[in-house]
């Protein structure tokens, strides 16, 4: 469980420091429903950008944004729907948008499920201590995001190998940043810094892949946009069959467990790199997709709801970032596929790690043979505008995306996908998942045996899906102090 005993003297520096910089905490609550926000909030939210370093833009912690840069305020959740002459499966993909959180990403939310149970607690101090943010994405622009409305040191740590816009956003905002060896898939170089930077006392490790407040978040707000996204597109005789993420951190997919809750027979996915196949086959390697974590299983992966495993290529993710992005990419979609203009500009909408949530449920559409009245539904983790670099290193290293590349490429990366690298998950299976997590986190990280078995067998996660009320509450109790 997470752990809701208070520090006092934590506590007390953190109401003194948000009274200083003017911070008013968004409840579990007000995240899932953005109608409970207090007026007075919304008339601030009025006036002031998206992405604006205000405070006052945590209560924009939510998919129901209104799609727009300046004083926007709430609507229905954030979706896009991907029609079959695209994907070339019959049944339906929708996708919540992450693009309109602030730091246009939805890790934002993860990174607050992270910090507001240790800051209503007083467990973090944020007069005394450094906010440390180990991410291989964009877990760390999320927290450097909620560290500088809080006026902390934030220290965002990613593989050197990350793209130039993820540091660049980082150190506009005056986060230190400090880069391990490696590329996306090397979790175990940011691991082994995070232990020295945990050394420190003055550090405090925000650790998403081990924290249940990146799950809690994601059970509770993500699974209920999703829930209400499928009521607001749903026809008559539709269902909602399934959902696949990929699991950088195994944050996102906590939204299954609530989906499973409420559905019982819908199918749940875990996507992960073909060139780093940790899940599939017990494999490693080194994949170019940013955003997913590897070689190894986070601590807060539920694998006992986990349906099936789905190991995607990351050439096809590229192709498609290509094909989505690229002029010609564009002018075949609209003048071959017949899909609006306004339509095709959307695509922007999808980063790397959103085509690959979108190719996984392609894959798990074709193996179960879903119909027209079957849904599946992903997230869209970030945009193609924290890749713009990856596309232009694309261009110079495959040539001009021109002539047959549009049509070659949507036949082999989107509509050529095949049912192999999958797997839908025995019991045992799913047990085998769970059991390697031993050798990251027990064997490295200091978790105990016992600890690993209460994950399986002692209802830890029905515990954690509990306590959303409970720190509510202590927010409540907290923005009233601030406000004496």
């Amino acid at each position: 469980m997470i752990d809701l005993h208070i520090v006092e003297k934590g506590l007390r520096h953190n109401i003194r420091c948000a009274k200083e910089h003017g911070v008013i905490l968004p409840t579990y609550a007000q995240m899932k429903d953005p109608a409970k926000i207090p007026q007075p909030i919304l008339d601030r939210l009025a006036v002031t950008g998206l992405w604006d370093l205000d405070p006052v833009n945590l209560f924009r912690i939510n998919w129901h944004n209104e799609p727009k840069a300046q004083g926007g305020l709430f609507a229905g959740p954030n979706i896009i729907e991907f029609p079959s002459v695209l994907t070339g499966v019959p049944c339906r993909i929708i996708a919540l948008v992450g693009k309109w959180f602030p730091t246009g990403c939805h890790k934002v939310g993860a990174s607050y499920g992270c910090l507001v149970p240790e800051l209503v607690t007083g467990h973090f101090d944020a007069l005394e201590q450094r906010a440390v943010w180990p991410s291989t994405g964009n877990f760390c622009r999320g927290g450097a995001f909620n560290s500088k409305l809080l006026g902390v040191h934030s220290i965002g740590l990613m593989p050197e190998g990350m793209s130039r816009e993820r540091f660049e956003w980082l150190r506009s905002i005056g986060s230190e940043v400090v880069m391990t060896p490696g590329k996306e898939s090397n979790v175990k170089g940011v691991f082994d810094k995070t232990r020295e930077l945990a050394a420190d006392p003055k550090n405090k490790v925000f650790n998403q892949f081990e924290m249940m407040g990146n799950h809690l978040w994601h059970y509770e707000v993500t699974a209920s946009a999703m829930l209400e996204a499928f009521e607001s597109c749903r026809a008559p005789g539709d269902r909602f069959a399934g959902a696949c993420f990929m699991t950088g951190s195994a944050g996102t997919i906590g939204a299954g467990d609530r989906l499973k809750e409420v559905l019982p027979q819908l199918r749940l996915g875990a996507g992960e790199a073909m060139q780093c196949p940790t899940m599939l086959t017990g494999g490693y390697g080194v994949h170019r997709l940013e955003g997913t974590g590897d070689n190894h299983i986070p601590w807060i992966h539920n694998a006992r709801n986990t349906d099936m495993v789905i190991a995607v290529d990351d050439g096809d993710i590229l192709g498609i970032l290509r094909l989505f992005n690229e002029p010609a990419g564009r002018e075949y979609l609209v003048n071959e596929l017949g899909l609006s203009e306004d339509w095709v500009d959307s695509l922007s909408l999808l980063g790397i790690s959103g085509i690959a949530n979108l190719v996984c449920c392609i894959k798990m559409a074709k193996y179960y043979e879903f119909g027209p009245h079957d849904l599946l539904a992903t997230v869209l983790t970030d945009s193609a505008e924290l890749y713009q670099s990856r596309i232009a290193e694309l261009r110079e290293k495959e040539g001009d995306y021109t002539g047959f590349a549009p049509p070659a490429g949507h036949a082999r990366h989107m509509l050529g996908l095949r049912t192999d690298w999958l797997k839908e998950l025995t019991y045992v299976e799913k047990r085998q998942l769970h059991n390697q997590k031993y050798y990251t986190w027990v064997e490295q990280h200091g978790k105990s045996v016992k600890e690993l078995d209460e994950l399986w067998y002692g209802g830890a996660f029905e515990e954690v899906h509990g306590q959303a009320a409970a720190i509510d509450e202590l927010i409540e109790e907290f923005n009233a102090e601030v406000a004496r």
